[in-house]
């Protein structure tokens, strides 16, 4: 529970949310991510870290470059953490009796 809580403390900044849809779209280095998302360089390295530690997203080092991804298994884990969800949907439309 305290990986999941981590998890959704690092979504509730704009500036990571943005991050996460930049790097939904595939992996990126550090490089261009300084072009998509208009921070200071040291304000996005610190984002960086916030994801990583969170379990959000993952670095491999190119080189000189560090590359970023998001974790595919990051989303199944935080919405395994959601109270619920271990209970069964309604079907998409369906009245939920109460």
């Amino acid at each position: 529970m305290v990986e999941a809580s981590a998890g959704f403390a690092a979504l509730a900044d704009p500036t990571r949310l943005q991050i996460l849809d930049v790097l939904a779209h595939g992996p990126r280095c550090v490089c261009d991510l300084r072009d998509e998302v208009p921070i200071a360089a040291n304000l996005l390295s610190y984002h960086l870290k916030v994801l990583r530690e969170a379990g959000l997203v993952t670095c491999a080092r190119r080189g000189r470059w560090i590359d970023y991804a998001l974790d595919e298994a990051a989303l199944a884990r935080l919405e395994a953490a959601l109270p619920g969800a271990s209970r069964p949907r309604a079907a998409a439309g369906a009245a939920v009796a109460r």
